[in-house]
């Protein structure tokens, strides 16, 4: 008999759709709750402000996640530290359907944030462990595709339950959503992982430490986060914004914010199509620009009392198209500075990114006499620090290449 050759081993299988229900799920949490609050305020009997923090905590929540789950998988394994997360996510939506007052719903929104973070930091990593990397990057991209549909319907979703059956069945469908992808993963995903990788704090600790004496990192990470998340403090305010003060029905406001999140989708289109003909650094700064000067408008309209939807719902579409448009280009550069820490560099930025996205949503519920004009104040200022913190990372980074340059000639 003919010995036959080695067989490469097998990769685990793991069902694209199912990886793209634990992705989006906890995108979907932060997203679907918006166009209740003003709804969930009156019947908890809180402020603008405490129910702003339901928001500004949940994004919190996601930006720790994602600093915490790689390395735990690595250590652990997928599948472990994925059901984990997605126990959490659980048991934090029924605790928040069942919350008596403001604060257990926040603390609650904390936790299921933290769960949903798992399914957003570890479905991407699942892919990478069962496909070659072409295919990878060809699921990759189909997951997306379909992850990007929750936040667009979700505003939606959550406007239409919170109208008719009350905003507590936001989160008993969360929860059943939580209950079903963590049936199908114990059920359908196996390890894809190596677990029993060594967590070396210290190397983690000192890549870090490399990253935050960037300039160039730094600018590149605080100005993306000023330039995308900071629309975050325009959607947790939206509700009070359209509902309050413009007086128009709480279903309308998920429609609006639909139309916003759709502008966000329509920037990453036309970036991907500009991206071969454009020099990144410029296709950022010029994106967030756009977004500059839309920003400017709604705060001249909320000074002058000139407040209406479609003004609001325009400036606030361009402003999204400015985030769509330069996410690609901010997050390119930032993992760019230092080759060698890009796993890190990648979790730091979206780290400081959905902290930036607290932040400022935390600073626009303070304005709760005027929220529209808290929103766009915010949004002005991030979108200036945005611009001037990637002329410190562009300059630096010129500065670098040309010291590198200097060096290579003298060398030769």
């Amino acid at each position: 008999m003919t010995p036959t050759s080695a067989q490469p081993p097998r990769r685990p299988h793991a069902p694209l759709w199912l990886l793209a229900l634990v992705t989006f799920s906890g995108t979907l949490a932060m997203h679907i709750f918006v166009p209740a609050l003003p709804i969930a305020a009156k019947g908890l009997g809180a402020g603008i402000g405490q129910m702003q923090m339901t928001v500004s905590l949940y994004i919190l929540g996601l930006a720790l996640g994602q600093l915490v789950y790689g390395p735990l998988a690595d250590r652990f394994g997928r599948r472990p530290v994925l059901l984990g997360g997605l126990g959490i996510y659980c048991v934090a939506g029924l605790a928040a359907a069942l919350a008596p007052e403001v604060h257990s719903l926040i603390a609650a929104r904390l936790f299921q944030a933290v769960g949903g973070c798992s399914g957003l930091v570890l479905g991407r990593s699942i892919v990478r462990d069962t496909a070659e990397p072409q295919e990878a990057a060809r699921r990759l991209a189909l997951m997306n595709l379909m992850v990007t549909v929750g936040p667009s319907l979700a505003p939606l979703i959550g406007g239409a339950l919170a109208t008719t059956l009350g905003w507590r069945s936001i989160f008993y469908a969360l929860f059943g959503l939580g209950v079903v992808g963590f049936l199908f993963t114990w059920r359908m995903l196996p390890e894809t992982g190596a677990p029993g990788a060594a967590v070396n704090a210290r190397e983690l600790g000192r890549n870090y430490r490399k990253l935050l004496a960037s300039p160039a990192f730094l600018g590149f990470s605080i100005g993306g986060g000023c330039a995308t998340t900071s629309m975050y403090a325009f959607i947790a305010s939206a509700p009070f914004i359209f509902v309050d003060q413009l007086h128009r029905p709480a279903h309308e406001a998920g429609i609006y914010l639909a139309i916003l999140v759709s502008g966000v989708w329509l920037g990453s289109f036309l970036t991907s199509h500009l991206i071969s003909r454009v020099r990144v650094d410029r296709l950022m700064t010029r994106s967030n620009a756009l977004s500059v000067v839309a920003a400017f408008v709604l705060l001249g309209a909320a000074l002058s009392g000139h407040l209406s939807v479609p003004l609001i719902v325009a400036c606030m579409f361009l402003f999204t198209v400015g985030v769509g448009m330069a996410s690609p280009p901010a997050l390119t550069q930032a993992i760019s500075v230092n080759p060698q820490v890009i796993g890190s560099a990648s979790g730091l930025y979206g780290f400081t990114q959905m902290a930036v996205g607290a932040l400022c949503t935390a600073l626009a519920g303070m304005g709760h006499v005027n929220p529209a004009l808290a929103s766009a104040i915010v949004l002005a200022g991030a979108g200036i620090v945005a611009q001037l913190s990637f002329a410190v990372a562009l300059r630096t980074q010129k500065r670098a290449a040309a010291a590198e340059a200097a060096a290579t000639s003298l060398s030769a």
